[in-house]
C-alpha cells in the first residue's frame, strides 16, 4: 500500500468513524473531540479517554482504550481497518469498546 492509498483509507474510515460518534454522543456519557490527527473519545463517569489515531509508519490505526492498545490492519476484504486478533471493523470494535466503558450496550454505530 503507497501512503497515499494509506492516507485515502485513514481519512475515509476516521471520517465516517467520526460522524458515526458525533451522532452517537448526544444521547450517550462521550464527548468527541478531534486533536492533532486524532480522534478523543471522553468519557465523565466513569472518567476515560480513548484515543484513536492514524500510525502512518506502520500503517494502522492504533486505539488506546480500557487499557489496552489495539492496533488495526486495512484489510481489502473488508474494505476497513480490521482487528487481525479478533476480525472486528474500526466501528463495531470501538462500540464495543464504549459499550464496555459505559457498561451498556445501546451504542451502535452506523
Amino acid at each position: 500500500m503507497t501512503d497515499q492509498e494509506f492516507q485515502n483509507h485513514i481519512e475515509a474510515s476516521t471520517g465516517s468513524l467520526k460522524r458515526s460518534l458525533y451522532d452517537a454522543e448526544a444521547d450517550a456519557g462521550f464527548e468527541v473531540e478531534e486533536a492533532n490527527g486524532a480522534l478523543q473519545i471522553n468519557f465523565e463517569d466513569p472518567p476515560a479517554r480513548f484515543v484513536v489515531s492514524p500510525n502512518s509508519p506502520v500503517r494502522q490505526i492504533w486505539i488506546s482504550a480500557l487499557s489496552t492498545s489495539f492496533k488495526l490492519d486495512w484489510s481489502d476484504a473488508a474494505n476497513d481497518f480490521v482487528l487481525t486478533k479478533t476480525g472486528e471493523a474500526l466501528k463495531p470494535l470501538i462500540a464495543r469498546l464504549i459499550n464496555q466503558q459505559l457498561g451498556t450496550d445501546d451504542i451502535q454505530l452506523a
